[in-house]
């Protein structure tokens, strides 16, 4: 039988070359963005306190938390429209923007424009976390969770690097005339400006607008196969926040994906915050920072030094499972930072829990609530996710004080605790057998 030479030819894409390429390249821009991130905040509170009073410094904190759950509407847009690239470079670019203006900010001692840089300054979160679930557009099923925690894993270098960046970088700007404490956000600009120009010039191709094309070749009619023709790939139609809305309420995988994620989230912010009022309750000035570096960086590298282990576990065992687990590292941790009472080590162990049971909500979260949904509303969804996620976050810091205040210690961790319980119910809640939250 003669073959039609003049027919379409089908669309033979092997995309593990640039899924690696795209890794490469995340892990890369994660971490000089992480570093962009970590040396603003790791003085901003320091910075707002000396602009703004020190009743205001954790409202600016708070600001740059609220800035980067806003901008993760308008971001996922632009993904769902035009792909990954343009969303994060945009993303990027209007955190290099929040740097400079807080640098303004700082010169001229103003507290609007303070506030402004700060919401702004969130883009650089809202990249980081973007990213993540840029890693697994084109991941095969049963690497995802690996593949989407090597990038968060990325992401501890830059929080490690940067806050010994920032005396050196506060000291270098200031014989250019900039304020004290204004030049780690300069230099915060610089490298999301960076991250931002790495990924527009080599991001290529997209991975998202290649996963929609193979998607959409692979559903072609049954005559032409199932890779027929190059199939030219269109922006979603209805593809915002209530469309993202809707496809989650009618997917159970998908509604346990944004819980565990958001969950996770508010009871490690909760509880972290507060931490180092605890430690000041019964430790001297002199003592205190160094009492805190130490805790904090136990948390830090319980929540992204054991990402990837995070991530083959996810893969291994499946996502729910490791979702529960979460869960239960998180409930350790309230249990043993809550009775820990001013016993400093047992305080450190407790938040290095924190940080453990924060990760295995989020990456076995962000996978299961990716895989969950189809390329078309995926930008839309995970956006919503990260929206949640950032409003849960800084809502548990402001209510977090007040609990402290009124209650203490002890009892915020036991609210803190309490508050999985309807993660629990979700999560055992029984599913069709096959579907995506049953995958290992």
């Amino acid at each position: 039988m003669a073959t039609d030479l003049t027919a379409p030819q089908p669309v033979r894409l092997d995309v593990a070359p640039i899924q690696r390429r795209t890794l490469r390249l995340l892990f890369t821009t994660q971490i000089i963005g992480g570093i962009g991130v970590t040396i603003g905040l790791s003085v901003g509170a320091l910075l707002a306190a000396r602009v703004a009073g020190t009743a205001m410094a954790g409202l600016a904190q708070s600001t740059g938390v609220v800035g980067a759950a806003l901008l993760a509407i308008p971001v996922t847009r632009i993904m769902a429209r035009s792909g990954r690239r343009p969303g994060l470079v945009v993303a990027y670019s209007v955190g290099a923007v929040g740097g400079v203006l807080v640098v303004l900010a700082a010169a001229a001692h103003s507290v609007p424009l303070l506030f402004l840089g700060m919401l702004f300054f969130g883009g650089g979160t809202a990249a980081n976390l973007q990213a993540r679930y840029t890693a697994v557009d084109l991941a095969e099923p049963a690497r995802r969770g690996r593949q989407l925690s090597l990038v968060v894993w990325a992401t501890t270098i830059g929080a490690v690097a940067a806050p010994n960046f920032a005396a050196l970088a506060d000291h270098a700007t200031i014989g250019w005339g900039l304020p004290p404490l204004a030049g780690p956000f300069a230099f915060s600009a610089v490298a999301f400006a960076l991250a931002g120009g790495v990924l527009l010039g080599l991001l290529r191709p997209d991975p998202l607008l290649t996963a929609r094309r193979l998607a959409a070749a692979t559903a072609a009619p049954a005559d032409g196969g199932p890779t027929a023709a190059p199939v030219e790939v269109r922006a979603p139609r209805g593809a915002g926040m209530r469309a993202a809305w809707s496809v989650v309420r009618g997917q159970p995988a998908a509604r346990l994906g944004i819980a565990a994620v958001a969950m996770g989230h508010l009871v490690m912010v909760a509880v972290m915050a507060m931490t180092p009022v605890r430690l000041g309750e019964s430790h001297a000035d002199a003592d205190v920072l160094r009492l805190v570096g130490i805790v904090l960086s136990l948390h830090i590298a319980g929540m992204y030094a054991f990402s990837p282990l995070v991530g083959w576990l996810t893969d291994r065992l499946g996502r729910r499972t490791v979702i529960l687990g979460g869960v239960g590292l998180l409930l350790a941790a309230c249990a043993v930072a809550g009775t820990a009472g001013h016993h400093t080590p047992r305080l450190s162990v407790g938040l290095l829990l924190l940080g453990l049971g924060w990760s295995g909500t989020m990456v076995a979260g962000s996978t299961l609530l990716s895989e969950s949904v189809a390329a078309d509303v995926r930008p839309s969804v995970q956006g919503l996710s990260d929206l949640i996620m950032g409003l849960a976050g800084a809502g548990a810091a402001a209510i977090s004080g007040f609990v402290m205040q009124v209650a203490g210690y002890p009892v915020l961790t036991l609210l803190a605790a309490v508050a999985t319980v309807p993660l629990v119910a979700l999560a055992l809640r029984p599913v069709p057998t096959g579907a995506p939250d049953e995958e290992g």
